[in-house]
């Protein structure tokens, strides 16, 4: 696309794990970017890494966007061309003990983002949503026509509702969405500098395993051993923060690049096209890091959809996008990150 470095990207939860892989990948192909986030699940020292990857002082705005009055002071400072919305809580696992804070901070933020940003003029956002949507599909693979089932979890409830406020508020004839479905997240940037770097304990897959590599755990436990899959253990599509960062340029060159200014919803499945089960990627890891995992078979986990991968034949057609990275570069990045962190912990150690 023309013209990039003339554009203005918001990046809400731009210092969490995919929104700071997105900024880097913003910045990399020459887009201005602010990024505004309240450091709820995410650190403040990813900007830093952002700057040492990029080279540019990106501007950041702490913003709680259940907040109406942070975001309508956000868009006083500054005159935005698209917004990506990654902004989120993310634990299928906590939203089923506390569903209360995902529905009071998932939907109602973004009522108050679309509400601000449409009464400032910006009308073109990306949604950061997920296969949760879902449910526990019928036939796979998956493709974005396959009908949504009962949310297994309050976390996938709040994308499917955010989806659902997204394509109503095109009704007044202005509001151009794209949401990216994600599949399952995992990797790290090459330089080791950014990575999943969560302030909670992780839940996901990739992370448990490295944490459990490298001694920060002792074990990790592998929830059901009897579900109708090849090893008994459950199915994921596993693709690399990267190539997800990567589709979301692609969706704002494409809203930008948009001549009609009519109101749409255009829905995109992110995934490798694979699906791998837990004791794959467990015995995938241990080839990749040479590494031996002590891992212990636990009951099924609430909220766990049992077989699940996507069908990327339409972001291939429409976006021209395609994952490009293996689960073996997913693997050897994410370990690579988790060697880095135990470096860079220990050094803060014998400073303090």
């Amino acid at each position: 696309m023309e013209n990039r470095s003339s554009k203005r990207i918001l990046v809400t939860g731009g210092a969490g794990y995919i929104g700071s892989h997105t900024v880097a990948e913003l910045i990399r192909v020459g887009y201005q970017v602010v990024v505004a986030d309240n450091f709820s699940n995410s650190r403040p020292e990813v900007l830093e890494a952002l700057h040492k990857i990029t080279g540019v002082a990106i501007p950041f705005e702490k913003t709680d966007f259940s907040s109406l009055n942070e975001v309508e002071d956000l868009f006083a400072h500054y005159q935005f061309d698209a917004i990506i919305h990654f902004a989120a809580f993310k634990s299928v696992n906590e939203s089923v003990q506390r569903p209360d804070l995902y529905y009071r901070n998932n939907l109602i933020s973004l009522l108050n983002l679309v509400d601000v940003a449409l009464k400032n003029g910006v009308n073109k956002l990306v949604f950061s949503s997920s296969c949760s949507v879902y449910g526990d599909p019928d036939q796979l693979p998956v493709s974005e026509s396959t009908p949504l089932k009962k949310a297994e979890s309050p976390y996938a409830f709040t994308k499917q509702i955010g989806e659902r406020i997204l394509q109503d508020y095109t009704h007044d004839g202005t509001l151009q969405n794209i949401f990216l479905r994600y599949f399952n997240p995992a990797g790290a940037h090459d330089s080791a500098l950014i990575g999943e770097y969560p302030l909670q304990q992780p839940n996901n897959l990739v992370p448990v395993i490295t944490q459990t590599a490298i001694g920060l755990r002792p074990s990790m436990d592998v929830f059901g051993s009897d579900y109708e899959t090849s090893d008994g253990t459950c199915v994921r599509d596993y693709i690399h923060v990267v190539d997800i960062a990567q589709a979301h340029v692609k969706a704002i060159d494409r809203l930008l690049s948009l001549v009609s200014t009519k109101s749409l919803t255009e829905i995109y499945n992110l995934g490798s096209g694979k699906g791998n089960t837990v004791m794959q990627v467990i015995h995938a890891f241990e080839q990749v890091s040479g590494q031996k995992l002590n891992y212990q078979i636990k009951d099924r986990r609430e909220g766990d959809v049992i077989k699940v991968y996507a069908d990327v034949s339409h972001a291939k057609k429409q976006l021209g996008w395609a994952a490009e990275k293996s689960l073996h570069d997913i693997l050897l990045s994410a370990w690579n990150w988790e060697k880095a962190l135990e470096i860079k912990n220990k050094k803060q150690t014998t400073i303090s």
